[in-house]
């Protein structure tokens, strides 16, 4: 299974925490764990740096806590908690499906429990708030015809689905 990753299993970049807010940019790949950081100063003495790169292997940054404690400084404790993992070996393959798969996966779900879902992570909550998801539920619904498609692509598929059809569902429970 692991074969289906790519060689970087992870990349996010930002902004340090103040005051020096200078920029970070963390790379996992499937041997290392890659820190590099920008300094931002409108001080000469900085001017023309080149950015700093800090690389080692995933074992390796297990065992560093200053690194850890960088790394958890900048992203927060979620990346940093995700990074260990990953360097422990521990994959999240859903979270890396493509999103037309992922989509086709909530497809089968009831709504409900693609709320809950999407309460679970930033990717499926954006995805729970696309167009392309709202599109397809409305598509399904029972009434959905061609004047419907036009209100909703006026609309939007979300509002349309929001306003035609949720509705519909609470009569039909009462």
């Amino acid at each position: 299974m692991a074969s289906l990753l790519g060689e970087r299993l992870f990349e996010i970049s930002g902004q340090g925490p103040p005051p020096p807010k200078d920029f970070f940019q963390l790379v996992i790949t499937k041997n290392e764990v890659i820190l590099t950081s920008w300094r931002i100063s409108l001080r000469l003495e900085c001017r023309g740096l080149p950015p700093k790169q800090q690389r080692t292997s995933h074992q390796d940054f297990q065992n560093d806590k200053t690194l850890q404690y960088e790394v958890g400084a900048v992203f927060g404790q979620r990346i940093l908690d995700y990074t260990t993992a990953l360097c422990q070996g521990k994959f999240d393959y859903l979270e890396r499906l493509p999103d037309d798969i992922m989509l086709r996966i909530m497809y089968c779900l009831e709504l409900k429990d693609v709320a809950l879902l999407a309460q679970t992570s930033r990717r499926f909550k954006t995805l729970f708030s696309s167009e392309k998801f709202w599109e397809q539920t409305v598509r399904t619904c029972t009434g959905f015809n061609r004047d419907v498609e036009d209100i909703a692509n006026a609309m939007g598929w979300k509002s349309t689905f929001l306003t035609f059809f949720h509705n519909s569902d609470d009569k039909k429970q009462q």
